[in-house]
């Protein structure tokens, strides 16, 4: 039996092109650490390094390679973010389409006096950027939201959103994990102070990888989550107060950053827009086929328009982990049932707590596999 992968949303498969070779090309020939050696293994790691943060540069379209931190995934850059920009008895804001990963962070914040207001979208999972101006307070030091939903894979508009908090002098936070390789990213034109990425979904790289861009306003005033060794200014016990040290302490994850470097490489190569366009002319067949199976409901966006390749049905009649178990075990169809990480999105969308079975596609997958899907789960509901 064939198996085919739709749980891209949840980390991507296959990787790029070169990822594996470059990843093996580390562990083989380099292996070594940097900021640590003057030799020149270590000075080569160092130049994978720099060209890495380059790269993110390029893909973000952001000009400061030293405020580009690397972390190991998006959880703990949207941490390091959130508890370094947020103060006892400060405010801050979020959709009501986020994911934990910003939720619990914030939740934890509680306890420094530290709280929130959540801006509650719509059953599509569109937000009304007017919404947000309500719950403005003078305590508000901070906008912490998802670029698209990894439940349904609506787009919020960001854009709109930096205005508002350039104008009220609010930090503004933005999490990309499930767009950065999908959709064109642009530092400027989000009016970000902090955009967070993960290299294992849309950026194609290994699992471990991940990391931030930030301006220098947001730099400074930000405490670091974790410190240590950097390998620079050794002689001090206080951490180094410039970028990317500052928030950098202990041994980054080199293979992974190999891994991205080539996955960055093929994504530039390519094009945004052609990966996009071919995710989406998937999930529009998919999206078409679907509609003609009755006893499903199509969870968001039922047109491309203005989502992702992240599609989540509900299976009314049936228990949606039966189904998502039968789609494996019978068909070899890979996909994710659940609340997905994110109790509050799922809660907006009407499907809390039963969840849904999310079907998330890659430019790598074939029409062949988007018909196979669709007659595998016609089977299913026989």
């Amino acid at each position: 039996m064939k198996e085919i992968y739709l749980d891209n949303g949840a980390t991507s498969f296959p990787k790029a092109p070169g990822v594996v070779e470059s990843v093996s090309n580390y562990l083989k020939n380099i292996g070594c650490n940097i900021n640590r050696g003057a030799y020149t293994s270590s000075f080569e790691a160092e130049n994978i390094v720099f060209e890495t943060r380059e790269l993110i540069c390029e893909l973000l379209h952001f000009d400061q390679c030293e405020n580009v931190v690397f972390t190991k995934n998006i959880t703990e850059s949207l941490n390091v973010l959130i508890k370094g920009a947020l103060r006892k008895n400060e405010h801050v804001i979020v959709s009501s389409m986020e994911h934990n990963a910003v939720m619990r962070p914030i939740h934890a914040l509680g306890e420094k006096g530290i709280t929130f207001s959540r801006v509650t979208c719509n059953a599509l999972g569109e937000l009304n950027v007017e919404d947000i101006k309500q719950y403005i307070k003078p305590n508000t030091k901070a906008l912490v939201m998802t670029h698209a939903s990894n439940v349904c894979g609506t787009v919020l508009p960001l854009e709109e959103i930096g205005e508002i908090c350039k104008i009220h002098g609010i930090y503004f936070i933005i999490d990309t994990a499930q767009t950065a390789g999908f959709l064109e990213i642009n530092y400027k034109k989000l009016g970000a102070d902090a955009i967070a990425f993960t290299g294992h979904k849309g950026l194609l790289g290994p699992q471990g990888m991940g990391g931030f861009i930030m301006n220098d306003p947001l730099a400074a005033y930000m405490n670091p989550l974790i410190e240590g060794g950097t390998g620079s200014l050794s002689e001090y016990e206080k951490q180094p107060c410039y970028m990317p040290d500052k928030f950098e302490a202990g041994t980054m994850n080199i293979p992974g950053v190999y891994g991205l470097n080539a996955a960055l490489k093929y994504i530039l190569k390519t094009g945004i827009n052609t990966i996009r366009e071919k995710e989406l002319f998937l999930v529009k067949r998919f999206l078409e086929r679907l509609k003609n199976i009755p006893n499903i409901k199509i969870i968001g966006k039922k047109e491309i328009e203005g989502r992702t390749a992240v599609v989540s049905v509900d299976f009314p009649q049936y228990d949606n982990g039966q189904i998502s178990y039968r789609l494996y075990k019978e068909f070899g169809i890979m996909t994710r049932c659940g609340l997905h990480c994110a109790p509050s999105a799922h809660k907006t969308l009407k499907t809390f707590p039963d969840g849904t079975v999310r079907f998330s596609f890659s430019h790598f997958n074939t029409v062949e596999e988007v018909d196979y899907t669709i007659d595998s789960i016609y089977k299913c509901m026989d």
